[in-house]
């Protein structure tokens, strides 16, 4: 399987490629060769996904297969940093979802950035982008997904700062970058924590049944807890900052403010389950050895999918709309892996995880793709400007239909099937998580029919032109994504894709499922009666519940009180008394050394005058004097 190091390198070819080239190539070969490129890396990957399902089973369990290897630094015996390429069920199904998706967004981008300048550097910095997280997935060691995790971080940046003359496109490329920086300094302490004493990076050796490994952790603690529940709790921050988990979620809506398909690729279905997917990757020392701290990443997970089911709940803008929509649903992955165990039913959370990321990148792609083409055709983002579109737009309304059941976990879409399974883990793990994510599923099901109805149904707004479909281009991804998420729920998920290396089948709790979509159909009632048509309700309510409401609006005052830190405490209390200091006792010291140096040569420069008589002059009174002290001595 070394051809799958094609499948990074043909990604990095192109971003070379394009870089380089610029606009010296017409628009439409730069987007030709960006999309035939993520076709070839596709065909790679399908290929890919069916020879290891199909032929990586030993005893019934799939293998981990590593098919490219090298030593890249080495820092002592024990430590060192390789690249290679890590093949395992995890990794081979991020493959398919990533260059599924990224093939969608460059297809789709085709239509959508035609006559945008600097259309040729956008595909650019698309396959750089897809390079850095292909590059994560398959890392075999833990450094070189921090290597790869990075490059992610800094593609994103420039995808969402893609629109440079926008100041507001600019601050939130600023934002992302620099909150994600903050928290990836805690996943990079935690690998240096994590490598000191299991003197080892990689995933392999980690991530084995061996105790041993962990020996050096020992009786090591700080403040009442292990140094390894140190070291997993600052990975999970890494992932919290990528994942937009509370309290970092700040960056990911306004991260909107980049090119709606760069929202489908990176902030919907890719890039925010870094997160999800490093907590998969080291869930056995996570399940084996810090079990309170994965308790910890599900309560995480919960409060931030409720936090932003409600923020979602009264947002105008559609595109904000399914920023926090992917917030939350990113926190049920999280809240999944949280409460699942290791071996058996157990293992049920971890698998329905993956299920989940799989569903909910082709459906949240396709909301996000059907977001653009609204845009494209009223050129707004504000469902005040829409209503009424399904008699203009019959493709983009049945597709958006259709992610809108599945997220709303409605049968036999896909986002049921992988919901129900995350709702029969939690409530194993207790009735309370599973009330309290089956609330959180239910404010889904309502904020996502409130943007439906908001768009496709209610009082049309008048348009200076009539709304039109898309082009082909635009709506061919609209209907392959619309069709996976009709038929991937019947995929048998557990068969492929399990914590304890075995298989398990999918099987609905149909306890769980038969409460699950009740709630669902009752918060989808509750969103039709009061959206469907033009009423006074949500007003009335909105006025009724002021304080909540406004609170929700303003995001629950989050960014508020990190620019109070920030700019009232960090800058003014710290920042500012340090840059007093600098400047009148560092510089002040500084410029007085050198003031006086200056004062110095000014009154000893005469010395060195360049006349022979004044030097001869010296000579003979330097002469006479030591005469004078020898004869004298």
């Amino acid at each position: 399987m070394q051809y799958t190091l094609l499948i990074l390198l043909l990604p990095l070819l192109s971003f070379i490629v394009l870089g380089l080239v610029d606009s010296k190539w017409k628009p439409k070969v730069a987007g030709t060769i960006g999309t035939v490129v993520l076709t070839i890396i596709t065909v790679l990957s399908y290929f890919t996904a069916f020879e290891y399902f199909t032929t990586a089973r030993l005893d019934g369990v799939y293998q981990k297969i590593i098919p490219f290897h090298m030593e890249w630094l080495r820092f002592t015996e024990y430590l060192h940093i390789d690249l290679g390429i890590l093949l395992d069920p995890i990794s081979v199904m991020m493959l398919v979802v990533i260059t599924t998706i990224s093939l969608m967004v460059n297809i789709y981008s085709l239509g959508y950035m035609k006559n945008e300048k600097g259309f040729e550097r956008y595909y650019a910095f698309l396959s750089l982008f897809t390079f850095s997280m292909l590059g994560l997935v398959v890392a075999t060691n833990i450094f070189q997904m921090y290597i790869f995790w990075e490059l992610v971080g800094v593609s994103s940046y420039l995808l969402i700062g893609f629109y440079y003359t926008k100041p507001s496109a600019v601050a939130a490329a600023k934002k992302a970058f620099i909150v994600t920086r903050f928290a990836d300094l805690g996943f990079l302490i935690g690998i240096l924590i994590l490598s000191f004493y299991t003197k080892t990076f990689d995933f392999g050796i980690l991530t084995s049944a061996n105790p041993a490994v962990f020996s050096g952790f020992a009786g090591v603690t700080f403040l009442g807890f292990s140094a390894l529940s140190w070291a997993m709790a600052l990975i999970f921050i890494g992932g919290a900052g990528k994942s937009a988990m509370f309290p970092l979620q700040i960056w990911l809506p306004d991260a909107m403010e980049g090119p709606t398909p760069v929202s489908a690729l990176i902030h919907a279905a890719t890039m925010v389950v870094a997160g999800v997917f490093l907590v998969a990757r080291l869930f056995p020392i996570y399940v084996d050895y810090t079990p309170h701290v994965l308790h910890g990443i599900a309560y995480v997970g919960a409060f931030t999918s409720l936090f932003a089911a409600a923020i979602a709940c009264v947002q105008t803008d559609i595109k904000r709309v399914l920023a926090f929509s992917t917030i939350s649903q990113i926190g049920f992955m999280m809240v999944s892996l949280g409460v699942s165990g290791n071996g058996g039913h157990e293992g049920l959370g971890y698998m329905a995880s993956m299920f989940h990321l799989f569903n909910h990148a082709m459906f949240k792609g396709l909301l996000f793709l059907g977001a653009g083409s609204l845009i494209h055709a009223v050129h707004s983002n504000e469902m005040s400007h829409m209503g009424g579109l399904r008699k203009y737009m019959p493709v983009t309304h049945i597709t958006f239909l259709i992610a809108c059941l599945a997220i709303a976990g409605i049968p036999p879409f896909s986002g049921f099937f992988s919901k129900d399974e995350i709702m029969a883990a939690c409530y194993e793990f207790s009735p309370y998580m599973g009330a309290f994510m089956t609330f959180t599923a239910g404010l889904t099901a309502f904020y996502m029919f409130r943007l439906y109805y908001g768009i496709f149904w209610g009082k049309e707004h008048k348009h200076e032109h009539t709304p039109h479909e898309s082009p082909i281009a635009m709506a061919f991804p609209l209907v392959f994504l619309a069709t996976i998420t009709v038929f991937a729920g019947f995929i048998p998920f557990g068969h492929f894709v399990t914590s304890d290396r075995a298989n398990y089948d999918i099987e609905l709790d149909n306890m769980v499922a038969g409460i699950s979509v009740l709630v669902a159909i009752i918060f989808i009632a509750l969103a039709t009666f009061m959206y469907r048509k033009e009423s006074d309700i949500p007003k009335k309510l909105a006025k009724s519940f002021s304080g909540l409401y406004k609170a929700a609006s303003r995001r629950f005052y989050i960014d508020e009180v990190y620019m109070f830190i920030t700019k009232k405490i960090v800058f003014n209390s710290i920042s500012r008394p340090l840059a007093w200091f600098d400047r009148n006792v560092i510089d002040a010291t500084m410029n007085g050394f050198a003031s006086s140096t200056q004062w110095t040569s000014q009154k000893i420069k005469g010395v060195q005058s360049g006349q022979v008589q004044q030097y001869a002059y010296v000579f003979l009174l330097g002469t006479l004097l030591i005469t004078a002290l020898i004869l004298f001595i």
